[in-house]
């Protein structure tokens, strides 16, 4: 039972190393998807209203998401 313990550990510990032990998605990243995701579901909203105030409104809401995905890409790196 020993061995197979210690064999378990060593795989483990080798895949973890040979990924470099870092995650690919940094909270950063993931800020910056959502903030894009907000943009365009605004975005999508604007192109369906018939109402022109509302339409300005969405578009600066979708505009104001992508300058935080922008500043969360930044801090990204």
């Amino acid at each position: 039972m020993k061995k197979i313990l210690i064999v378990a550990a060593t795989a483990g510990l080798m895949s973890l190393a040979a990924c470099g032990g870092g995650t690919t998605n940094t909270t950063a990243e993931n800020v910056a998807e959502s903030h894009e995701a907000n943009a365009a579901i605004y975005e999508e909203a604007a192109d369906n209203t018939s109402n022109a105030v509302v339409e300005n409104v969405l578009e600066n809401a979708a505009a104001v998401e992508e300058n935080k995905a922008d500043a969360a890409e930044a801090n990204a790196h």
